[in-house]
């Protein structure tokens, strides 16, 4: 199940005399991670690189910002899928202390220095949301009511007109036993209004 974080993290790693300044941090989106990574690079302009990797699902990124390719912004990238991360920005700023660390060196850097903040990062479940519309007669309205809070759905609109319509939201994965369970108590009487009829 993907998870999202609750709050930043930053985790600080040296080796070899450079210092690798990580943060994990909830993201929505590819243009949110450039004003991250551009504020970064202002308050730290004696870093030799930003790098970053977000996942945010159509809007992935991974960037070595000059460092060999594939050596930083994959790895990072790699190490947020391997958690079923979304919805996530890591970002590792890395000082320069003088001795190479070879292609092999500087991805165990930047994915440990991405992986150690994770270890502190508070993890939540990514719950999907399924909305659901429906019309009812009158007399089925406390019936649909009372079956919507048992479900745990979110109501989010009622209207009264000639029936009744209701817009609700639950998990997706609870939406179906829903609709069967609405459709056996209310005899047939439940009208699903799908989004193209709206």
């Amino acid at each position: 199940m993907p998870q999202n974080i609750l709050a930043p993290v930053h985790h600080e790693l040296i080796i070899k005399k450079s210092r690798f300044l990580a943060c994990v941090q909830p993201m929505a989106d590819r243009a949110g991670a450039q004003k991250v990574v551009a504020q970064l690079r202002s308050e730290h302009p004696g870093a030799a690189h930003v790098c970053w990797a977000l996942l945010a699902g159509g809007q992935s990124a991974a960037v070595d910002d000059g460092e060999p390719s594939g050596t930083a912004g994959r790895p990072m990238l790699d190490v947020l899928r391997h958690q079923d991360l979304e919805g996530v920005l890591a970002t590792v700023v890395r000082y320069f202390g003088g001795v190479k660390l070879g292609a092999g060196g500087l991805v165990r850097a930047y994915t440990d220095s991405v992986a150690q903040a994770l270890l502190q990062a508070q993890k939540i479940a990514i719950i999907r949301q399924r909305l659901l519309r429906c019309a009812v007669p009158y007399p089925l309205e406390g019936l649909l009511r009372r079956e919507l809070e048992l479900a745990g759905a979110t109501l989010e609109q009622v209207e009264h007109g000639q029936d009744v319509l209701f817009s609700f939201t639950l998990p997706d994965d609870k939406a179906d036993a829903l609709v069967v369970r609405l459709n056996e108590a209310g005899s047939g009487r439940v009208a699903w209004i799908a989004d193209a009829d709206t």
